[in-house]
């Protein structure tokens, strides 16, 4: 085996775990997001009392982001696992980013008015 040949392989396998450890990211933070669903939606109105109903939605809300988290993880390291394969490139789509970015605004304004004005 040439030189450049040992490079390749070393390169693509980094590429590989690389890939893995990103779809882990996915997982670790969609997982994330069903931790505060949890302790918003059950945990911070079982020990504050009052309204429960703008915790619930919240919760239910953090609940769908993580379940978007992991389903696009989980599409995005098959996506990536073919590209590597034809030794192509596939971005990450901007309107996932955008989306993800507008769903975590949106969210984080969300708990502080209910925090503040509940």
């Amino acid at each position: 085996m040439a030189r450049g040949d040992d490079e390749l392989g070393e390169g693509l396998r980094r590429t590989w775990l690389a890939s893995e450890r990103t779809y882990l990211s996915w997982l670790r933070t969609g997982f994330a997001a069903f931790a505060v669903s949890l302790g918003v939606g059950k945990v911070v109105p079982a020990l504050t009392g009052g309204a429960q109903w703008p915790y619930a939605v919240l919760g239910v809300a953090f609940a769908l982001l993580g379940v978007g988290l992991v389903g696009y993880g989980a599409l995005r390291q098959t996506l990536v696992g073919r590209t590597i394969r034809r030794g192509e490139y596939v971005e990450l789509d901007g309107r996932v980013v955008v989306g993800l970015a507008a769903a975590m605004i949106l969210l984080g304004i969300a708990l502080a008015v209910v925090v503040v004005f509940r």
